[in-house]
């Protein structure tokens, strides 16, 4: 194949710029109809040989943000990745570690300014990658006056390259460079419905992880409820079942956002409801799931959760704080604080302890669990919502029922921010005593 490409060249030398850009067109019509940037720049340099003569090809594309170690420039760190070739031996190819502003090639990559040497040897720009090579000729990739890459054409003769033969190039190179954005569009486009497709079907599931439906328990209204900022969220809230008239309450906050908060909010959900079950107290449960999450997550991770067990007989709230929001607890006469008992986040240490503490939940009280999305939506001015407000908003509602109290703070909250919405997820929990 490649003796064939050099027997086309050699015939290039008679042929009239007309025939050259009639040649181009039709270049450009072959490669215009794929989709695949690999397919385009091979099919450029197949058909190549029949326009400009070579001896050795390559198209060469810039590292978005790839700086090699050790480089100041930040321009001329970033490196050059081998496309496609011709021409060259394996041997050569192993050696070939290109950098912007290196060589003429990296020369080119770097000021965007074609070049023709006719004699590489008096080139001081020329790096060696090919023994056999005399001349040079390189023109740049632009698209939306961004360079993107390098085309280099390679000669054994001397002065194998003219300004016509410069400009066709050019033209050649103008016609990849839409033709491969098209291409990287079009990956861009196939790969974000693929993502999509993929948070849909985990923003599903994740749904399936919350309660179906409000839980139902003996002289209270209870009431939760997530909204959520991103496809999925890092939110958690869970009712448990303990006995008839026990029922364990959770809601905790992921550190981070997207598909890996949501993946440990599940193991989080798992770890919690195992522990629940096997019937230890709220603050020997914390600590298990503590210790588990430990051991699996990264240091920079961490979760704030609340677990309180309501009996509804004895109307007693046993709980355990681990990092979390401090509760919200209102009398029927607005008189609100907030409980501030609490221990560290879950997964930062070891062997982090918690402890048990009991509230009395009476008659006409409404207790109110919340994210910190809530508290820290900010307005036009960046200045929080903060717990005051959130106060002030249960005062304003609070003979309605659980559901419509969550719905009251929400539009509160999204009043605050003056349109801009919250940034980060939002859950609230609500237990009125009736």
């Amino acid at each position: 194949m490649f003796e064939q490409v050099k027997e086309e060249a050699n015939e290039t030398t008679e042929l009239t710029v007309v025939d050259k850009l009639r040649m181009l067109l039709d270049i450009t019509k072959k490669i215009s109809r794929s989709f695949d940037v690999e397919e385009v720049l091979n099919l450029v340099m197949e058909t190549l040989g029949s326009l400009l003569p070579y001896d050795a090809a390559g198209i060469y594309i810039v590292e978005p943000e790839k700086q090699l170690a050790g480089t100041e420039n930040q321009e001329a760190g970033r490196a050059l990745r081998t496309e496609v070739v011709r021409g060259y031996d394996i041997e050569d190819l192993r050696n070939l570690h290109l950098k912007v502003g290196e060589g003429i090639i990296g020369y080119v990559a770097q000021t965007g300014e074609p070049v023709i040497s006719p004699d590489v040897r008096d080139d001081p720009r020329y790096i060696s990658a090919r023994k056999e090579t005399h001349s040079e000729m390189v023109a740049p990739i632009i698209a939306n006056d961004e360079i993107i890459g390098v085309f280099d054409l390679e000669s054994d003769r001397f002065n194998a390259y003219t300004e016509d033969d410069l400009q066709v190039l050019l033209l050649l190179t103008s016609q990849v460079a839409i033709i491969v954005e098209k291409a990287m569009l079009h990956e861009q486009l196939v790969e974000k419905k693929r993502l999509e497709a993929q948070l849909e079907i985990a923003r599903e599931v994740q749904l399936t992880l919350l309660p179906a439906r409000h839980p139902q328990l003996e002289g209270f209204d209870i009431s939760a409820y997530n909204f959520s900022t991103e496809e999925v969220s890092g939110d958690y809230y869970d009712f448990v079942r303990i006995y008839e008239d026990q029922l364990g309450l959770v809601i905790a906050d992921v550190s981070g956002k997207g598909v890996p908060a949501a993946l440990l909010m599940a193991f989080l959900r798992a770890s919690l409801r195992a522990a629940i079950h096997t019937g230890y107290a709220p603050n020997i449960s914390m600590a298990k799931v503590n210790y588990l999450l430990w051991e699996s997550i990264e240091n920079n991770q961490f979760v704030t959760a609340f677990y309180g067990v309501l009996d509804a007989t004895n109307h007693t709230l046993a709980y355990t704080n681990a990092g979390h929001n401090p509760p919200l607890l209102m009398d029927k006469d607005g008189n609100g604080r907030f409980i501030e008992r609490g221990g560290l986040p879950l997964g930062m240490f070891a062997d982090a302890r918690y402890y048990a503490y009991y509230l009395p939940i009476e008659s006409g009280q409404t207790l109110v669990l919340y994210t910190d999305g809530a508290t820290e939506a900010a307005n036009g001015s960046s200045e929080e919502y903060g717990r005051e407000r959130l106060e002030q908003s249960v005062r304003a509602a609070r003979h309605e029922s659980a559901r419509d109290l969550i719905n009251f703070i929400y539009k509160d909250v999204l009043t605050w921010t003056e349109g801009h919405g919250v940034s980060d997820d939002v859950t609230f929990v609500v237990v009125k005593a009736h």
